[in-house]
């Protein structure tokens, strides 16, 4: 897709102008398009962020209920599926076969969109306490987060829409608002 633009804009702008112009076009979209994040990865991450309250409201219920953390951590994992139902599985697997909580956590403290979760689940291990309450914030933090991210979604909205408005509009203020105007002022000047 870079070369294509470079390409493009260099057969468009043509001599060596053209090949400076395709060159830099080629690079900047190149740099453009390799610093974007792949539509799966943003779709993955928007559903771990999605199920993470419930995820975290899951464990809760289930440590409050008396179950251990590698069994409520398995619960949750198979109730919520998905990316954060896999990375939740793979933990309370480790948990099960006896590994370390707290590097076993560390490795879902890597992600931003679980960290939260992880680091308290891995105090809760270093620590003893008990990690209903942290986790209740948790789920809360991230719903907030999550309705924070869609308010300013939607206001984005309209600030997105005013280039594609204002290109609709302005021909149609120029031909039914100028023209008009400098045709009378010509008539009149140039007719005697």
């Amino acid at each position: 897709m870079a070369a294509v633009s470079g390409l493009l804009s260099g057969f468009l702008t043509g001599g060596y102008a053209g090949t400076v112009v395709g060159l830099l076009v080629t690079l900047a979209a190149g740099w453009f398009l390799h610093r974007r994040e792949p539509d799966q990865v943003r779709d993955e991450r928007q559903r771990i962020v999605a199920d993470l309250p419930f995820a975290a409201d899951l464990v809760t219920a289930c440590l409050l209920a008396g179950r251990p953390v590698g069994a409520a951590t398995e619960i949750a994992a198979h109730a919520v599926g998905g990316p954060l139902g896999h990375r939740l599985s793979w933990v309370s697997t480790q948990l099960r076969l006896g590994a370390d909580p707290e590097p076993t956590w560390a490795v879902l403290a890597e992600d931003p969109s679980t960290g939260q979760l992880a680091q308290a689940m891995s105090r809760a291990a270093q620590s003893g306490a008990p990690v209903a309450d942290v986790l209740t914030r948790v789920a809360d933090d991230a719903r907030e987060a999550s309705r924070a991210a869609a308010v300013a979604s939607a206001r984005s909205v309209g600030v997105k829409a005013v280039a594609p408005l204002g290109l609709c509009f302005l021909p149609a203020f120029v031909l039914l608002g100028i023209i008009p105007v400098i045709a009378g002022l010509a008539s009149t000047i140039v007719l005697p």
